[in-house]
């Protein structure tokens, strides 16, 4: 079923490595029966022979953008972003100190309805492009302030995998 992409409504789930970002949106997308946007960087540095630089992660955030766009006119309603351009920003600044321009202007041009904050209530599980298993409380506040600076709508979602899935409805169905 095609959609306006103006009109569906878009739900970003950030927050460090390792916190159920992806599993909490395919979980979303089969409870919804709309797609997700998977995110970009596991495939785009899975492909590269060589370490990643700041210009991949603009590489990565525009791929990201465009998947988003694409999966847009296909979504039922909801679209489920796993990630958005505060991923890539938290991302950027905390490995090389800096946020690329592009990223800067462009995080507050896209507009989600919510963003979903995964807490590190989880364990983590090793993983070859997980690079911070001792940071992730230090990552949660740098996504939690984020999302607070740029004043933007979010629900954190912590506890057992049921209980992460039932406050991401609750605080999606609010909004539909």
């Amino acid at each position: 079923m095609e959609n306006s992409p103006e009109k569906v409504v878009r739900v970003a789930i950030v927050g460090p490595e390792c916190t159920g970002k992806s599993t909490l949106s395919m979980q979303l997308a089969e409870h919804y029966k709309t797609t997700y946007v998977p995110e970009y960087a596991r495939e785009y540095i899975e492909s590269l022979k060589r370490p990643y630089t700041i210009d991949d992660i603009v590489t990565i955030s525009k791929g990201q953008m465009q998947k988003e766009d694409e999966l847009a006119a296909l979504a039922n309603r909801v679209l489920i972003c796993d990630t958005n351009l505060i991923v890539t920003k938290i991302w950027a600044e905390f490995k090389y100190n800096i946020c690329p321009t592009w990223i800067k202007e462009n995080i507050i041009k896209r507009k989600y309805a919510i963003h979903l904050l995964t807490a590190t209530d989880i364990p983590w599980e090793k993983d070859p492009q997980r690079e911070h298993p001792d940071k992730r409380k230090e990552l949660f506040e740098l996504y939690e302030q984020e999302l607070v600076v740029l004043n933007l709508n979010y629900t954190i979602i912590k506890g057992t995998p049921a209980q992460r899935l039932k406050t991401a409805i609750t605080a999606i169905n609010e909004l539909l």
